[in-house]
């Protein structure tokens, strides 16, 4: 059996609320001579998906639903609206990535504040008699950057030498380790194109962007200095009368060279990169803007 005509139901609706992307609908009916496939029936009315609004060619028709009335009549619905992305390619692996960008906080280690106006005075935290403070955390702000994507594979290597790695070049506007790929997950999709199924994977990367870096800030300060090549433990004076050198209770601060600075002198602190490197703008490319 097969179609022999159809016509468009008139008229046809649209609905536009403000702030909101339009909609709109076009409904036919398919008279046949006899009971006939859906295929069939969608083929011979002859709109298929992404196809433009003949009043609105901004609207595009992403969905098609197809009802038997009787067996000589079927009636489709076409829903249109506006797509989300540019690239409407029926493939799903042609299309390209879509890019997604949120911002929230972290808890860090505190071990370091900003003296002065300005941030280039950073200093341990330290009290009045230059003892660290242990345990202390501060909130960071940070930029979560989600990249999602079709792939014919999942891709395993990809995922197990990126994750956990930082950027090696400035990328995305940030300086060299100041994003952290904290992972690429993936789920299998299906869909139609040109009447076979096509298996696919649709993968997701995790970026993280922290404009202080992710590399770690530590106070240059230990229990123990060096003395002539000799690592020693470090003292402070005993109480009075006899004042002697006892074991320090507290991590005291240290010179480049290790050796136990005196009471007064600020301990730097040190960078130090835990996170392998990787290049993201080859791995993951550019957002289109």
């Amino acid at each position: 059996m097969s179609a022999i005509s159809f016509r468009e139901v008139i008229p046809r609706s649209m609905t536009h609320k403000f702030g909101e992307s339009p909609t709109a609908e076009r409904k036919f009916v398919v008279s046949t001579d006899g009971a006939t496939d859906t295929t069939e029936i969608f083929t011979y009315v002859g709109i298929n998906e992404t196809d433009a609004h003949p009043e609105w060619p901004f609207l595009r028709m992403l969905s098609v639903t197809i009802t038997e009335i009787d067996p000589y009549h079927a009636e489709i619905n076409y829903s249109y609206s506006l797509p989300s992305q540019q690239d409407l390619d029926p493939n799903p692996l042609a299309r390209p990535d879509v890019w997604s960008f949120s911002t929230g906080g972290a808890a860090v280690p505190a071990k370091g504040y900003y003296e002065g106006a300005g941030n280039a005075a950073l200093k341990p935290l330290v009290n009045e008699a230059q003892d660290m403070f242990e345990g202390l955390e501060t909130t960071e702000s940070e930029i979560n950057c989600t990249i999602a994507g079709n792939r014919a594979e999942f891709p395993l290597a990809l995922a197990a030498d990126v994750t956990n790695c930082v950027n090696d070049a400035g990328y995305l506007g940030g300086a060299i380790h100041t994003w952290l790929c904290g992972g690429i997950s993936a789920q299998q999709a299906t869909e139609m194109v040109n009447d076979e199924e096509l298996r696919y994977w649709q993968v997701t990367v995790s970026l993280i962007y922290r404009a202080s870096t992710h590399n770690l800030f530590i106070p240059d300060a230990g229990f123990n200095f060096l003395e002539g090549g000799v690592k020693k433990r470090c003292w402070v004076k005993g109480p009075p009368p006899d004042e002697l050198q006892v074991a320090s209770a507290n991590a005291m601060p240290l010179a480049a060279g290790g050796a136990m600075l005196p009471v007064g002198v600020d301990a730097t602190v040190l960078e130090r990169r835990v996170h392998p490197e990787a290049d993201f703008s080859t791995y993951f490319g550019v957002p289109p803007f």
